[in-house]
């Protein structure tokens, strides 16, 4: 319980919980505009729970797809999380885990959950990391579940405008955290490789701009990676 609710503290010190506050306002002005009830964007936020994920459960819907498309298009956008659930749990794992006591972890790692973790678990004793993860995690969830309501609250009064802005803050947010968190020459080569090809690869417009330029980006950075370690 102690490590709980370390975790859930230590949302109240993220840069990145005030960043999710905001995005989710507009989320919850975006379900309001779109017709949705305030239960079932809150709904949502818990079963759902990434930004971007919901942006598209509720553009899709909201423009008349049927479920099962909405489904698939929100779960070939969660595709993108999978590495992430796959770099933080051998994190949280000690030879007495089950695997049922991961469930809960794994469904809160997003992007935000996932740039904390990498911050702050080194700091907590393996034994105690996964109860801090899910403290952390419903935190972070506590404070989107406020913005969504305040979103929700304040849609008739909300600038279109401003409910784009603070949307933009999720990926703006992550970039700078990245950056951050660069320890390796393979990382900067990833981030900036990325940076750099994404403008480009956007000239071709083939709908999938983020993961050509992210998958070459990456397998450029781990080529580099392996180059220096090769034995003299």
């Amino acid at each position: 319980m102690r490590a709980f609710l370390q975790g859930v503290r230590a949302v109240a010190t993220s840069v990145l919980s005030m960043v999710l506050f905001a995005t989710f306002i507009g989320i919850g002005a975006l379900a309001h505009d779109s017709g949705f009830s305030l239960g079932w964007v809150l709904l949502g936020t818990v079963l759902v729970w990434a930004g971007p994920a919901q942006i598209i459960l509720i553009s899709t819907l909201g423009s008349g797809a049927t479920v099962a498309q909405a489904a698939i298009a929100v779960t070939v956008s969660a595709i993108r999380l999978f590495p992430m659930v796959v770099s933080v749990l051998p994190m949280l794992r000690t030879p007495t885990t089950k695997l049922r006591h991961l469930v809960m972890p794994a469904h809160f790692i997003a992007v935000t959950m996932w740039v904390e973790c990498f911050r702050l678990l080194p700091q907590v004793p393996r034994e105690r990391r996964i109860a801090f993860a899910n403290g952390l995690g419903t935190g972070l969830i506590s404070v989107c579940l406020i913005a969504n309501v305040i979103g929700y609250v304040l849609a008739a009064n909300l600038p279109q405008l401003f409910g784009a802005a603070v949307l933009l803050l999720t990926p703006l947010a992550f970039l700078l955290s990245t950056a951050r968190n660069c320890r390796e020459l393979a990382d900067i080569v990833a981030l900036a490789l990325g940076l750099a090809l994404y403008p480009l690869v956007a000239l071709f417009q083939t709908g999938v701009d983020v993961l050509i330029s992210g998958v070459a980006a990456g397998t450029i950075a781990y080529g580099v990676h392996r180059f220096r370690r090769r034995p003299a």
